[in-house]
């Protein structure tokens, strides 16, 4: 059975919908949401429309939470943004959504960032300069400790991933839909950049021996709309990033 995995989506309803018939044109008919699926400069509530009509087994992540727990005066510029925009029933969806989720009957258990931190990087870390790479095995096994499913699932950094665990376990980021680089400043200032405005997600099937075939798939998109739509909204920085894949 074929599974589409998304993440990381941040409002980007342009590259959502890209990716949606890419989806249905391969004929997979169950969906995982990995979080953060409405906080961007671009369209949040034509983005909530569009999940909300799918049948999707979807999780919240640490920006989807924030707009749930902050004041929209507390709020960075890009969560009050998209707050002013949603309607009383895109937080309801928002709601009624969980930090994680196990999916036993398929072998997979979701996550944003790593079971315990909606924050936290799982497959990649941060060196004091700044410098993201990938996390060394130790670190990534630590957080995978106690979880007996053979697929785990996160996003987060916007980074398509896959790493196999010691024990055959796998972890999948199937990379961001509508965000491909960005900057914060925890745990020191940084940049992620996937070099490619490409929407990014990927497909997972799983065989009768319990096995996974994962393929990534990143979709060439009107990125460039997205862009300027970031723009026109006072957000040249979210521009640059659409446009190119950099900040």
């Amino acid at each position: 059975m074929k599974i589409a995995v998304i993440a990381d989506i941040h409002g980007n309803a342009a590259a959502l919908e890209a990716v949606l018939a890419d989806i249905d044109a391969q004929g997979i008919r169950r969906i995982v949401h990995l979080g953060d699926a409405l906080s961007g400069p671009i369209d949040p509530a034509r983005t909530a429309e569009l999940l909300m009509a799918r049948d999707l087994l979807s999780i919240r992540g640490n920006h989807d939470r924030a707009l749930l727990t902050a004041a929209p005066d507390a709020m960075i510029a890009t969560d009050r943004f998209t707050h002013a925009a949603l309607s009383d029933h895109h937080f309801a969806w928002l709601e009624s959504l969980e930090p994680t989720r196990s999916v036993s009957e398929h072998g997979l258990f979701l996550c944003h960032g790593t079971p315990d931190s909606d924050l936290t990087y799982w497959l990649e870390d941060v060196s004091p300069d700044g410098i993201v790479h990938r996390a060394h095995a130790a670190r990534i096994e630590g957080f995978a400790a106690g979880i007996a499913l053979p697929l785990l699932l996160c996003g987060h950094t916007h980074i398509p991933r896959l790493v196999t665990l010691s024990d055959g376990r796998m972890i999948l980021n199937p990379g961001s839909v509508g965000c491909p680089a960005y900057a914060d400043e925890q745990p020191v200032a940084h940049r992620v950049e996937t070099g490619t405005p490409r929407a990014s997600y990927a497909v997972v099937d799983r065989a009768a021996d319990g096995t996974f075939a994962v393929a990534f798939r990143l979709l060439a998109y009107d990125h460039l709309a997205a862009a300027a739509r970031a723009a026109a909204n006072g957000r040249p920085d979210w521009a640059r990033a659409l446009a190119t894949g950099w900040m």
